[in-house]
């Protein structure tokens, strides 16, 4: 056979990059139940839809070229749901995927591909961080992860959002694995993942001190308290399905509008029943979430940092088959006050929907900014205006239903006094500068135990005019509405809010906000 030599050469190599760290470190794996990264990517595409690149990259050192196949990263390109995206995958079994020179050129290639040619981006993080010795001295440093040829590039953590990214932290993360989870714009931790910026262990030697690997970096830290984590997933196979919702309900790039979807049946009969959700009673609590879930198509609720900032709900979902974005208080939590947590945890999805032309869909029952020597301390002012002034800088539609209270800056930033296009208000709103009681406080001088008589009398004034009705006749609101009619206003207002003008196509004015908080 002709190239018979070549043929075989090309086979064992090729044969010997796909073996990834060995059997018993696949082994070994297997035996915790975690997917290695061949099998997390073949989970993550389409049947027969991978095209790797990189395949042959190894270390730039000769004496470690047989020790690094693939050189710890996999890369490459595939579909998910029928879409090409590009995917970054660490390889634990080389070397802890260590970056290094070679697997640091594949990265940049993959990155430069997908941005240019309009591509979402998928990272599979699992890594020790920078390869040592190779970084190591003035050399290494100066070099850095360009030593096998390539040029500098201090555009390596740029992020403009010109294409999604979603990420996926499913082991030890540390170094790039966390850099790139946080530029993110969607990221799934497994329990029992760690993401920090160095190990324990090197903790441990700065510190002289034990770590606990749980609370460096484990998922609850970043579910509940940095909000980094957007989702919290069982096994590796939730977090790669938990990708691929993601990008469903997002467009390839910032250039065209999400994909709109078949409405599944049964999506219009759950509104019927909103008003057994909804209290009567004015202070008396209840989930948000439940009451979104009767507004969406059905099964296309999705929520976003759910164990973060919990007065507040974000939360991708699909309207007559669009995807909407949903911002709601929750009085589930705080009575639906907003605080510093809330704040961010806002600010960030406001930046994802304006970034990729989703529509946002304000639905709103708060009683402020949650004030207090924590919420200063937490710099509640700055997060405050931050949300607003993105709020300001958004361009694609935004709706605004009052469900029950709005009061105070919070009106303004939950969508009211025109920063939503279009507002309506149930019958159960009630809009002031503040809760009437508490003016009532303020303007009496008194409690209601102190004096009940002169309080009462101040807050009869304090709550007159705070109606829906009262709303709408001022045209602060467009409409008031039967909460049943909740979902086909939305239906027929998102209709009507098209971007006609730029084919759905916003101005991106948040592109380049920062990527974390």
């Amino acid at each position: 056979m002709a190239f018979e030599k070549q043929i075989e050469e090309h086979e064992q190599r090729r044969a010997k990059a796909l073996a990834m760290g060995g059997p018993e470190k696949l082994a070994r794996r297997r035996a915790m139940g975690v997917l290695n990264v061949r099998e997390r990517v073949e989970y993550l595409l389409d049947p027969q839809s991978w095209e790797e690149t990189g395949l042959f990259g190894t270390s730039i050192l000769a004496e470690m070229r047989d020790k690094t196949p693939t050189d710890g990263k996999v890369t490459g390109f595939g579909r998910i749901q029928g879409r090409t995206v590009a995917v970054v995958a660490n390889d634990f079994t080389v070397l802890g995927a260590s970056s290094s020179a070679t697997n640091g050129k594949k990265i940049g290639h993959i990155k430069n591909i997908a941005t240019r040619y309009g591509l979402p981006m998928v990272f599979l993080g699992e890594s020790t961080g920078a390869r040592m010795p190779d970084v190591m001295g003035a050399i290494g440093m100066g070099v850095g992860a360009h030593r096998g040829g390539g040029s500098p590039n201090p555009a390596q953590y740029l992020r403009t959002r010109g294409t999604p990214w979603a990420a996926a932290v499913l082991g030890h993360a540390y170094g790039s694995s966390s850099w790139y989870a946080c530029m993110s714009d969607f990221m799934v931790m497994r329990k029992g993942a760690i993401m920090a910026v160095s190990s324990p262990r090197l903790v441990e030697m700065a510190t002289r001190g034990q770590v606990d690997p749980e609370a460096l970096g484990g998922w609850k830290l970043h579910a509940e308290i940095t909000g980094f984590a957007d989702q919290v997933v069982e096994t590796d196979e939730a977090a790669l399905d938990a990708i691929k919702q993601f990008l469903s309900y997002l467009p390839s790039h910032h250039q065209e509008t999400p994909p709109r979807l078949p409405v599944p049946e049964g999506s219009e009969e759950a509104s019927k029943d909103i008003l057994q959700l909804l209290p009567q009673v004015r202070t008396q609590v209840y989930d948000v979430r439940k009451i979104v879930q009767t507004i969406v198509d059905r099964d296309s609720y999705f929520e976003l940092k759910g164990r973060f900032g919990k007065t507040a709900v974000t939360a991708l979902a699909r309207i007559a088959g669009r995807s909407v974005g949903i911002v709601a208080n929750n009085p589930l939590f705080k009575g639906g006050a907003l605080d510093a947590r809330a704040c961010d945890k806002i600010t960030s999805f406001l930046v994802l929907c304006d970034s990729f032309n989703i529509p946002l869909i304000f639905l709103v029952d708060q009683p402020g900014f949650l004030i207090g020597v924590e919420g200063e301390r937490e710099r509640i002012i700055g997060k405050v205006i931050n949300w607003m002034n993105a709020l300001s800088l958004c361009t694609v539609p935004k709706l605004m239903v009052i469900l029950r209270k709005s009061y105070g800056q919070a009106y303004l930033n939950m969508g009211g006094s025109g920063n939503a296009d279009e507002g309506a208000a149930w019958w159960t709103a009630d809009v002031s500068f503040m809760d009437p009681a508490a003016a009532a406080t303020i303007v009496s001088g008194v409690t209601e135990e102190e004096a009940p008589e002169r309080f009462h009398v101040v807050l009869e004034q304090m709550e007159r005019e705070t109606s829906a009705y009262d709303m709408a006749a001022v045209y602060g609101v467009q409409t008031v509405l039967d909460p049943r009619k909740t979902r086909s206003y939305l239906a027929r207002m998102l209709d009507i809010h098209q971007l006609r003008l730029t084919d759905g196509v916003g101005e991106h004015r948040l592109s380049s906000w920062h990527t974390s908080y």
